[in-house]
């Protein structure tokens, strides 16, 4: 039988190009976005295989009748690609407090949502598979981007709690960890107010941009589907050759951090 997907955030960048993959390849795919009007040339193509539903996945209770619905179309659901997000730009001391709630409302709690919302589904099937789009800066922070950094360092405990707990009922998890790519996600004009103090670091910041660290986002599609459609898909999955290596670098800089004040630690115990 055909898989059914649903994906948030289906109306550009990685969950457009992701949709697209799914329905060339033949599953049911639930597109949801706040602006699905960019969804209906695919409604046109894929008719009744897609269905494009509108949402705002910082509501809750949106959410939940959101999953309901597809629920009841389809029958199932099969995978769950948590894709919305954005990136709030900005030093931490630059920004506001509702710029900081807004970062965390839509890359954290609506993650936790649609992720509350169909796990009764996927238990009653005792199958399922969530995909969680994290980022390599959930793992290894970056200047600038504190309260992004932040929101998907939430998704990585969130997530791999969440794969503990319900691997019992047939359920598998993953983060999807993207290094920097070419999409919207950077360019929208969600900036902080700019504290004079910070403009060096951001002009060194703009200075080592590499355009060859930011992949293309139809490159990624392979490894989604590959993903999507393994037995046993692993908890974490890089996209990107920068993302790995940025890891790995972090986690060494950290553990020999960590072993130098080891015999502190060890005291500390008591």
């Amino acid at each position: 039988m055909s898989k059914t997907i649903l994906i948030s955030g289906a109306s550009k960048g990685f969950g457009r190009a992701w949709t697209e993959a799914f329905l060339a390849k033949g599953y049911n795919v639930v597109a949801t976005a706040r602006n699905i009007e960019a969804l209906s040339d695919l409604k046109t193509q894929y008719g009744d295989a897609i269905l494009p539903l509108k949402l705002d996945v910082n509501n809750r209770e949106d959410s939940f009748a959101v999953v309901q619905q597809v629920h009841h179309h389809f029958g199932k659901i099969d995978i769950l690609i948590n894709n919305a997000g954005y990136a709030l730009n900005g030093a931490v001391e630059e920004a506001s407090e509702s710029e900081a709630r807004a970062q965390f409302e839509t890359n954290f709690f609506g993650t936790l949502w649609l992720t509350q919302a169909v796990l009764p589904i996927m238990r009653n099937q005792k199958s399922g598979h969530i995909i969680q789009v994290s980022s390599i800066l959930g793992i290894a922070a970056l200047p600038n981007l504190g309260l992004y950094n932040a929101s998907k360092f939430a998704v990585e405990g969130l997530t791999e709690t969440l794969a503990s707990e319900v691997k019992q009922f047939g359920i598998n998890v993953t983060l999807v960890e993207p290094n920097g790519y070419a999409t919207d996600i950077w360019g929208q004009g969600f900036n902080s107010k700019s504290i004079e103090a910070y403009d060096g670091l951001k002009k060194a910041i703009a200075e080592g941009h590499n355009p060859d660290s930011f992949g293309k986002t139809s490159a990624t599609v392979p490894a989604i589907i590959k993903l999507i459609e393994a037995e046993n898909p692993p908890l974490r999955l890089f996209l990107g050759k920068v993302a790995l290596p940025f890891a790995k670098q972090t986690y060494e800089q950290k553990l020999a951090t960590w072993e130098e004040w080891a015999d502190v630690s060890v005291a500390a115990h008591g």
